[in-house]
Protein backbone atom coordinates (compact mmCIF):
# COMPACT_ATOMS: atom_id res chain seq x y z
CA UNK A 1 0.00 0.00 0.00
CA UNK A 2 0.94 3.49 -0.93
CA UNK A 3 0.64 4.50 3.04
CA UNK A 4 2.80 1.83 3.87
CA UNK A 5 5.88 1.94 2.01
CA UNK A 6 5.76 6.48 2.68
CA UNK A 7 5.74 5.21 6.55
CA UNK A 8 8.30 2.45 6.08
CA UNK A 9 10.11 5.18 3.96
CA UNK A 10 9.96 8.13 6.50
CA UNK A 11 10.79 5.26 9.42
CA UNK A 12 14.20 4.93 7.59
CA UNK A 13 15.17 8.64 6.88
CA UNK A 14 14.13 9.20 9.94
CA UNK A 15 16.88 6.76 11.28
CA UNK A 16 19.10 7.56 8.90
CA UNK A 17 18.78 11.76 10.14
CA UNK A 18 19.20 10.32 13.72
CA UNK A 19 21.70 8.25 13.10
CA UNK A 20 23.60 11.21 11.84
CA UNK A 21 23.34 13.28 14.17
CA UNK A 22 20.09 15.02 13.63
CA UNK A 23 17.05 15.93 15.68
CA UNK A 24 16.03 12.65 17.64
CA UNK A 25 12.50 13.70 17.61
CA UNK A 26 9.88 11.83 16.47
CA UNK A 27 9.23 11.97 13.18
CA UNK A 28 5.51 10.43 12.44
CA UNK A 29 3.30 10.59 9.29
CA UNK A 30 -0.37 9.91 9.41
CA UNK A 31 -1.17 8.98 5.72
CA UNK A 32 -0.58 10.64 2.54
CA UNK A 33 2.72 11.42 0.69
CA UNK A 34 5.38 14.30 2.00
CA UNK A 35 3.69 17.81 2.98
CA UNK A 36 2.89 19.97 0.18
CA UNK A 37 5.02 23.53 0.74
CA UNK A 38 2.40 25.47 0.46
CA UNK A 39 -0.19 23.45 3.02
CA UNK A 40 2.49 22.09 5.69
CA UNK A 41 5.21 23.73 7.97
CA UNK A 42 8.79 24.22 7.24
CA UNK A 43 10.11 20.79 6.70
CA UNK A 44 12.93 21.83 9.35
CA UNK A 45 10.91 20.58 12.00
CA UNK A 46 9.91 17.35 13.05
CA UNK A 47 6.25 15.93 12.89
CA UNK A 48 4.72 14.21 15.99
CA UNK A 49 1.59 12.90 17.51
CA UNK A 50 1.63 14.20 21.29
CA UNK A 51 -1.12 13.20 23.67
CA UNK A 52 -3.31 16.28 23.42
CA UNK A 53 -3.93 15.19 19.46
CA UNK A 54 -6.09 12.55 18.73
CA UNK A 55 -6.56 11.32 15.25
CA UNK A 56 -9.07 8.59 13.83
CA UNK A 57 -8.44 7.82 10.27
CA UNK A 58 -11.23 5.77 9.71
CA UNK A 59 -13.89 7.92 10.93
CA UNK A 60 -12.48 10.98 9.39
CA UNK A 61 -11.97 12.90 12.65
CA UNK A 62 -9.59 15.34 15.17
CA UNK A 63 -9.69 15.71 18.43
CA UNK A 64 -7.14 18.74 19.48
CA UNK A 65 -7.10 19.17 23.73
CA UNK A 66 -5.95 22.91 23.78
CA UNK A 67 -5.11 24.97 26.59
CA UNK A 68 -4.52 28.61 26.87
CA UNK A 69 -2.38 29.36 29.76
CA UNK A 70 -0.79 25.63 29.79
CA UNK A 71 2.59 27.04 30.86
CA UNK A 72 3.43 30.56 32.00
CA UNK A 73 5.01 31.13 28.57
CA UNK A 74 4.60 34.81 27.23
CA UNK A 75 2.58 35.18 30.50
CA UNK A 76 0.07 32.81 30.06
CA UNK A 77 -0.98 33.92 26.71
CA UNK A 78 -0.29 30.96 24.58
CA UNK A 79 -1.68 27.86 23.33
CA UNK A 80 -0.64 23.95 24.72
CA UNK A 81 2.73 26.33 25.67
CA UNK A 82 2.94 27.59 22.06
CA UNK A 83 2.03 31.23 20.83
CA UNK A 84 3.77 33.76 18.62
CA UNK A 85 3.24 31.27 15.47
CA UNK A 86 6.47 29.72 16.13
CA UNK A 87 7.70 26.31 17.37
CA UNK A 88 4.27 24.54 16.57
CA UNK A 89 1.76 24.00 13.77
CA UNK A 90 -1.08 21.96 13.88
CA UNK A 91 -1.36 19.88 10.95
CA UNK A 92 -5.23 18.13 9.96
CA UNK A 93 -6.23 16.83 6.80
CA UNK A 94 -9.13 18.53 4.54
CA UNK A 95 -12.42 16.78 5.08
CA UNK A 96 -11.76 15.78 8.78
CA UNK A 97 -14.49 16.84 11.29
CA UNK A 98 -12.34 18.46 14.26
CA UNK A 99 -13.33 18.39 18.15
CA UNK A 100 -11.66 21.18 19.58
CA UNK A 101 -11.80 20.86 23.67
CA UNK A 102 -10.62 24.46 24.94
CA UNK A 103 -9.86 24.76 28.13
CA UNK A 104 -8.34 27.97 29.57
CA UNK A 105 -5.77 27.69 32.95
CA UNK A 106 -4.47 31.37 32.76
CA UNK A 107 -4.56 32.19 36.43
CA UNK A 108 -5.58 35.86 35.44
CA UNK A 109 -7.08 36.22 32.09
CA UNK A 110 -10.32 35.18 29.70
CA UNK A 111 -9.15 33.96 26.28
CA UNK A 112 -10.97 32.97 23.19
CA UNK A 113 -9.35 30.51 20.20
CA UNK A 114 -10.42 30.42 16.72
CA UNK A 115 -9.97 29.71 13.43
CA UNK A 116 -8.74 32.47 11.77
CA UNK A 117 -6.78 33.75 8.23
CA UNK A 118 -3.00 33.34 8.45
CA UNK A 119 -0.92 36.34 8.93
CA UNK A 120 2.75 36.11 9.21
CA UNK A 121 2.62 39.27 11.49
CA UNK A 122 1.09 42.70 12.28
CA UNK A 123 -2.23 40.82 14.11
CA UNK A 124 -3.98 44.06 14.83
CA UNK A 125 -5.20 45.55 18.32
CA UNK A 126 -8.79 43.83 17.76
CA UNK A 127 -8.77 40.91 15.42
CA UNK A 128 -12.34 40.93 13.27
CA UNK A 129 -13.95 37.76 14.60
CA UNK A 130 -14.60 35.79 11.27
CA UNK A 131 -13.67 32.05 11.62
CA UNK A 132 -12.65 30.23 8.16
CA UNK A 133 -15.17 27.44 9.11
CA UNK A 134 -18.50 27.16 10.72
CA UNK A 135 -18.11 26.78 14.49
CA UNK A 136 -14.27 27.25 14.80
CA UNK A 137 -14.78 29.91 17.34
CA UNK A 138 -15.15 29.50 21.07
CA UNK A 139 -18.64 32.59 22.50
CA UNK A 140 -18.17 35.83 22.83
CA UNK A 141 -14.43 35.61 21.41
CA UNK A 142 -13.74 39.28 21.40
CA UNK A 143 -14.78 39.85 25.60
CA UNK A 144 -12.58 40.22 28.02
CA UNK A 145 -15.20 39.38 30.34
CA UNK A 146 -17.84 36.88 28.61
CA UNK A 147 -15.06 34.86 26.78
CA UNK A 148 -13.49 31.80 28.31
CA UNK A 149 -12.41 32.71 31.79
CA UNK A 150 -10.28 30.92 34.39
CA UNK A 151 -11.01 27.41 34.74
CA UNK A 152 -13.43 27.07 32.28
CA UNK A 153 -13.40 24.89 29.28
CA UNK A 154 -15.52 24.91 26.09
CA UNK A 155 -15.82 22.39 22.88
CA UNK A 156 -15.93 23.47 19.44
CA UNK A 157 -16.75 21.29 16.49
CA UNK A 158 -16.32 22.27 12.84
CA UNK A 159 -15.05 20.29 9.26
CA UNK A 160 -12.13 22.02 7.80
CA UNK A 161 -13.16 21.71 4.06
CA UNK A 162 -10.24 23.64 2.53
CA UNK A 163 -6.57 22.87 2.60
CA UNK A 164 -4.41 26.29 3.65
CA UNK A 165 -2.49 27.88 6.36
CA UNK A 166 -5.13 29.56 9.12
CA UNK A 167 -4.27 30.65 12.61
CA UNK A 168 -5.32 29.06 16.14
CA UNK A 169 -6.17 32.83 17.59
CA UNK A 170 -7.31 34.30 20.28
CA UNK A 171 -9.83 37.15 19.59
CA UNK A 172 -9.53 39.01 23.32
CA UNK A 173 -8.23 42.23 22.10
CA UNK A 174 -4.54 42.47 22.67
CA UNK A 175 -3.73 39.13 22.83
CA UNK A 176 -2.88 37.59 19.01
CA UNK A 177 -1.05 41.22 18.95
CA UNK A 178 0.98 40.07 21.83
CA UNK A 179 1.42 36.55 20.06
CA UNK A 180 -1.01 34.47 20.65
CA UNK A 181 -1.58 32.27 17.72
CA UNK A 182 -0.25 29.13 16.41
CA UNK A 183 -0.39 28.11 12.85
CA UNK A 184 -3.15 25.46 12.34
CA UNK A 185 -2.67 23.75 8.69
CA UNK A 186 -5.23 21.92 6.70
CA UNK A 187 -3.28 19.15 4.39
CA UNK A 188 -4.34 18.59 0.82
CA UNK A 189 -2.46 15.38 1.25
CA UNK A 190 -3.68 13.60 4.40
CA UNK A 191 -0.77 14.82 6.46
CA UNK A 192 -1.86 14.98 10.46
CA UNK A 193 0.16 15.85 13.17
CA UNK A 194 1.91 18.85 14.80
CA UNK A 195 5.60 20.33 13.65
CA UNK A 196 7.83 20.50 16.65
Amino acid sequence: MKRSAFFLTALALSAAVVGCGGSDAPATQAGGDAPDATTAAPSALSLSVPEWYQIDEAARTVTLRITAGATNVQNYWNFNGFAKGSGASIIVPEGYAVTLEFTNQDPNMAHSVGIEEWRESNWPGSVEVSPEFPGAVSSNPGSLIDSTMPGESETLQFEVDRAGEYAMVCYVPGHATIGMFVKFVVSSDGTAGVMM
